[in-house]
């Protein structure tokens, strides 16, 4: 699923295709901050999942998460390598895996 190299190219085409807000991970919710709003599990749906590991060691492997609302708002989480250490709800969890 993942045709870019890097992780600031992925998310260059991915702006380019409409996911232009930035989601912040909480433990019950996403966030986003430029419109002071959160979006919970059942009201968004995880359109691509991309990974990308560090060449130098694995503290620098992320996945970039292209995700879109139920109201048709997209945006875009990133995260360190595996949601699952996060400490966020299992909900939560259940969506990003």
């Amino acid at each position: 699923m993942n045709n870019n190299d890097t992780l600031s190219e992925a998310i260059s085409n991915l702006q380019k295709r409409g996911y232009t807000y930035d989601f912040n991970l909480k433990p019950e919710c996403l966030e986003c901050a430029s419109l002071k709003i959160e979006i919970h599990p059942e009201d968004f749906e995880v359109d691509e999942i991309h990974r990308f590991e560090g060449m130098s060691s694995t503290d620098d492997n992320s996945v970039l998460y292209a995700i879109s609302s139920k109201n048709g708002l997209k945006g875009l989480l990133v995260d360190a390598y595996g949601v699952y250490a996060e400490n966020i709800s299992e909900k939560m969890r259940r969506k990003l895996i």
